[in-house]
C-alpha cells in the first residue's frame, strides 16, 4: 500500500504561497466542525493565547450549547455523519472539547473516540489584537488576509501567537498528515473552535487562492465534509503578472 503522505500533500502552486494544491484522493472522509459559540466569544473577546484555551471562558456558551445540540448533531446525523461510527479530533480548548462530548453523547460514540488535539487545531492567534473586541479584530484580520496568505497581525506582549493563513495551513497539513498515516476508511471529526482553521484547509485542499479562505467560513456549530478538488493536481508553476507576489497589495479579487 502507497503511503499516504504524497496523497494528501501536493507542492505549493506558486511562490507566494496563495495557492496550494493538495490531491484529489484522501484515505478518510473528512468532516470539518466549528465548535459552538464560547462565552468569550458572546462577550466579543478574541481571547487566541494558548493560555486560555482550557479556561471556562472558553466553554460553551448557552447560545453554544443550542448550536450543537439542535444544530449540529442533527446536521452531522442528516449528512451520514459518523454512521458506522467515526473518530472525533477536538482541539483542547474548552468549546470544541465540550462540542465533541455532547456529539459522542447525542450519536452514541465511546468516550475512546475523542482523541484531544493539543495545538495544531488551536485558534488563530491574533497578536496586539487580542485587547481589542472581538468584531474589531476580526475586521483587521480579515482585510490583511486579502492582501497576502502571510500577513500576520502585529505581535502583541502578552505572549499570544500572531498567525497568517499560511500558518495556519502549517498546522492543519499536520493534522491530516497524522490522521492520514493513523486510519483509513474512517470518518473523522476536525472540531476547531474558530474558522480560519478550517476555512483555510477548505480552501487550501480545492486549490483557491488562499486570500478568499473566507468563502468557505464557518459559523459557529456549522459543519461541512470536507470537499475535494474534482480536478488532478497541476504541480505546473502558476505566472503572476506581480514580478514579486510576497509584496504585493493588490487584493484578492472576492
Amino acid at each position: 500500500m502507497q503511503s499516504p503522505a504524497p496523497a494528501a500533500f501536493g507542492k505549493p502552486t506558486s511562490v507566494c504561497n496563495t495557492c496550494v494544491g493538495f490531491a484529489d484522493v484522501l484515505n478518510n472522509r473528512y468532516w470539518l466542525v466549528r465548535a459552538g459559540e464560547s462565552y468569550s466569544e458572546s462577550f466579543g473577546e478574541p481571547l487566541t493565547n494558548p493560555v486560555w484555551k482550557t479556561s471556562e471562558r472558553h466553554g460553551l456558551s448557552p447560545l453554544g450549547k443550542e448550536q450543537v445540540l439542535r444544530g449540529l448533531t442533527p446536521d452531522l446525523e442528516s449528512l451520514g455523519a459518523c454512521s458506522d461510527g467515526c473518530w472525533l479530533w477536538p482541539s483542547i480548548t474548552q468549546n470544541a472539547y465540550q462540542t465533541a462530548e455532547v456529539v459522542a453523547y447525542t450519536l452514541g460514540i465511546g468516550r475512546s473516540r475523542i482523541v484531544p488535539e493539543y495545538s495544531f487545531l488551536d485558534a488563530r492567534g491574533v497578536g496586539a489584537l487580542e485587547n481589542e473586541r472581538l468584531e474589531f479584530a476580526r475586521r483587521v484580520v480579515e482585510e490583511g488576509d486579502l492582501l497576502d496568505a502571510g500577513w500576520k497581525p502585529e505581535k502583541g506582549t502578552d505572549g499570544t501567537p500572531h498567525e497568517s493563513v499560511n500558518d495556519v495551513l502549517v498546522r492543519m497539513r499536520q493534522v491530516l498528515s497524522i490522521t492520514e498515516t493513523q486510519y483509513f476508511g474512517d470518518d473523522v471529526l476536525l472540531i476547531a473552535p474558530d474558522s480560519d482553521c478550517l476555512s483555510v484547509l477548505q480552501a487550501a485542499v480545492l486549490g483557491v487562492d488562499l486570500r478568499q479562505h473566507r468563502r468557505y467560513a464557518f459559523r459557529p456549530g456549522e459543519v461541512r465534509q470536507l470537499q475535494l478538488s474534482s480536478e488532478a493536481f497541476d504541480a505546473k508553476p502558476v505566472s503572476f503578472s506581480c514580478p514579486d507576489p510576497p509584496k504585493c497589495t493588490r487584493r484578492a479579487d472576492v
